[in-house]
């Protein structure tokens, strides 16, 4: 980790013995900044996101950040390039030098999408369908789960190569809720950091005596391959109009009849998006069944023959 960081009155940080200039803002969020910069010896751009600390909790959370990026070192898991901690007037920040990715996220290219009146071909969403449970499957075997995976934490590089990032929200894949205060506090903490309209049903009502795991990504991957489908999320007017979606994720996903996408590639998000997560498959399913050597129409029947089939021999 960084040890040395000064702000220049030219505009320009230094992180590690290593100058970069400010360039411009890219993002602002509730507690964090991104900004992007411009390595004065190698003339890279990246990506510098900025964590205000309030307490010591925050200053944790954003350790815990730190560390979950340098422990994967994967093509579809954003890297850390360097970070550092900052002091600065009685306030902490935690500073993440990031890679910058110049096409943006996943939401902003369907935005684009949407407002042209195009749609994404099926074969490109079975590649980046591929792409992100490849991401997914090496979390979920580090023991972990993302559990807030959603469009905008999705980047897309020039070869359309997805790559997760936002790793603010990872903890432990498997929560053993024991009695309804625990029960309580896991439901409160996914309120905080899991995107409403993402979030797996499990996550809105945490029973007194379960088990939460790696599968709340699943269903959110779920939402992800309907949003690269229908250019918006199963549940965002919901969450729009006001309406309950902690009631809706209890029903079975509707896949609209203009829906102009293989019987296959439909059937495959209806095996995803199962309300009970006990027969929701792993990863490794999915990350078979987007395969893309499997051309779409052979993902129906194969989708028929095993769905019902979940079991706890599919939790690795």
């Amino acid at each position: 980790m960084g040890q040395t960081l000064c702000i220049c009155s030219r505009g320009s940080i230094t992180i590690d013995n290593k100058r970069y200039y400010f360039v411009q803002k890219l993002d602002e969020g509730g507690f964090s900044y991104v900004d992007l910069v411009e390595g004065v010896k190698d003339g890279h751009f990246y990506a510098l996101k900025r964590i205000l600390c309030h307490d010591r909790e925050g200053r944790q959370e954003a350790q815990t950040e730190m560390e979950m990026h340098q422990m994967f070192s994967h093509p579809n898991i954003l890297s850390l390039v360097a970070c550092t901690f900052v002091d600065r007037g009685g306030k902490s920040e935690a500073w993440l030098l990031l890679p910058y990715i110049r096409k943006g996220s996943l939401w902003s290219v369907l935005e684009k999408l949407r407002d042209k009146g195009n749609r994404m071909p099926e074969k490109l969403i079975l590649q980046i369908l591929r792409g992100i449970c490849s991401g997914l499957k090496a979390i979920h075997e580090h023991g972990y789960a993302h559990r807030d995976l959603k469009p905008t934490n999705v980047l897309l590089d020039e070869d359309d190569r997805p790559v997760l990032m936002d790793l603010g929200s990872m903890n432990r894949a498997r929560i053993e809720v024991r009695g309804s205060r625990e029960a309580m506090t896991i439901q409160d903490w996914a309120a905080q950091r899991c995107t409403i309209s993402y979030r797996a049903p499990e996550l809105f009502n945490v029973e007194s005596h379960c088990i939460i795991d790696e599968r709340t990504d699943i269903w959110s991957l779920g939402c992800v391959l309907y949003c690269m489908m229908m250019l918006e999320g199963p549940y965002d007017m919901v969450f729009q109009k006001g309406d309950s979606v902690a009631l809706a994720v209890q029903n079975p996903v509707t896949i609209p009849q203009s829906c102009s996408y293989s019987e296959g590639l439909q059937m495959l998000l209806s095996s995803i998006m199962v309300s009970n997560p006990q027969e929701r498959p792993n990863i490794h399913w999915v990350l078979d069944q987007s395969s893309q050597g499997s051309p779409a129409s052979r993902h129906v029947e194969r989708c028929r023959l095993t769905r019902y089939h979940f079991n706890s021999n599919w939790i690795r």
